[in-house]
């Protein structure tokens, strides 16, 4: 009769604490004990690529800009609005925002030989490092 009774109080407390805890933190426990992800996105990370980087002035050739938004640790950042201008040539978007994987694509022609700097700023105030060049012939 005492090892029953023993495992039903030891049976009781402990769904009474499972219960106790469930009510106080109601849901808190796994935001307290998760890593927070950093989503702040940083300028020195950021990426900015394109393809191919030489292309004829016809109107018609067009080179794809890729933006990839990163925090300082690297990782991706979405929902960011990046401005992007170009020197030379005409953008297919001013404005684009990045994806799940923290990339936004756009695409830059140009009638007028010569050679485009592309820049990116990101949400408005912060600018990507180191600017693109693209060449017209």
């Amino acid at each position: 009769m005492d090892k029953k009774l023993g495992g039903l109080l030891l049976l009781f407390f402990l769904l009474f604490t499972v219960f106790a805890s469930s009510i106080l933190f109601n849901g808190q426990l796994s935001s307290i004990t998760r890593a927070k992800e950093d989503y702040t996105p940083s300028a020195a990370t950021s990426l900015l690529f394109a393809y191919p980087l030489l292309l004829k002035s016809d109107g018609v050739s067009k080179s794809t800009i890729s933006v990839f938004v990163r925090s300082d640790k690297g990782m991706p950042v979405k929902d960011q609005k990046i401005t992007v201008t170009a020197s030379v040539g005409t953008l297919s978007e001013g404005e684009v925002t990045t994806d799940e994987k923290g990339k936004a694509t756009l695409t830059i022609t140009s009638t007028n030989p010569g050679v485009s700097t592309i820049n990116a700023v990101i949400a408005g105030s912060l600018k990507i490092a180191q600017p693109l060049t693209v060449t017209f012939e």
